[in-house]
């Protein structure tokens, strides 16, 4: 039997491929038909043939079957390089509903974004979104103030350090507006010999050290407050999704929800 080759044309209307009584809801139904759309119930594969042995997925997509890609400029091709053409060129945006998978590389020519965790084949973490909150500087005008959170069950902001023959630690500026002064918690780990080191008081954002027997203070710290601006977080609430928070959304930028507020 011979094969004959000839371009099909359908002029209007919908071009479907699928068993007769087929509705497409989505490319509309009688006066709502959206002209020159097109269903394929599918599988549907396009490009080389023997690429995908079995029906793997709804549409089916390889490199062209042929070498004879037409050109565009002298030595560029419209489908990639030559030796490697694309099998899917997209020049707006895309968007997929469900997992993409891929057994290659993903090669990004612009800002690679990421809401929740991007994890690395042997299940571990290689980048996760930073959560980090940039607001005018409480203390200083012109300034912008931008801290990275670490993860708890409040709202909180730290500082740490060192401290060497001194009895005082000066908590930055601006926590006199950031913290609420009243939930400063201090850790302290001696250096080099027990010293017997203790927080004598905390006052004019200031931390005032004792040590025993008036022994030269060699000391870490670790200082964490919670944020006086805004509400007190809620860490465990009953629901479903992040919309059922029973706080105000409006001041947190969700992993996988947009809450996202920028300032103009």
């Amino acid at each position: 039997m011979a094969f004959q080759f000839d371009e099909t044309h359908v002029y209007g209307g919908q071009h479907l491929v699928c068993p007769e009584g087929k509705v497409p809801i989505a490319l509309g139904v009688a006066l709502t038909k959206i002209d020159g759309s097109q269903y394929v119930q599918g599988p549907a594969l396009f490009g080389a043939d023997k690429k995908f042995p079995t029906p793997y997925a709804t549409v089916m997509i390889t490199p062209p079957a042929h070498t004879g890609l037409p050109t565009l400029v002298p030595g560029a091709t419209a489908y990639g390089p030559p030796s490697n053409p694309f099998s899917l060129a997209v020049t707006g945006s895309s968007a997929f509903l469900g997992n993409v998978e891929t057994s290659s590389h993903v090669i990004v020519g612009g800002a690679l974004g990421a809401q929740g965790d991007v994890v690395s084949n042997c299940g571990v973490h290689v980048l996760s979104a930073k959560k980090n909150f940039d607001i005018p500087h409480p203390t200083k005008e012109g300034w912008r103030l931008r801290h990275t959170c670490p993860e708890g069950p409040s709202n909180d902001v730290y500082f740490r350090g060192r401290v060497t023959n001194k009895n005082k630690i000066y908590l930055p500026k601006y926590w006199e507006e950031l913290v609420d002064p009243t939930t400063i918690t201090v850790n302290l780990t001696p250096i080099g010999a027990h010293q017997n080191v203790i927080v004598k008081r905390i006052g004019e954002n200031v931390v005032h050290l004792q040590a025993n027997g008036g022994l030269p203070i060699n000391c870490f710290f670790h200082i964490f407050a919670t944020r006086a601006d805004g509400e007190r977080l809620i860490p465990e609430y009953e629901g479903e999704s992040p919309a059922d928070y029973p706080g105000n959304n409006e001041e947190y930028s969700i992993s996988g929800y947009h809450y996202d507020i920028k300032e103009k």
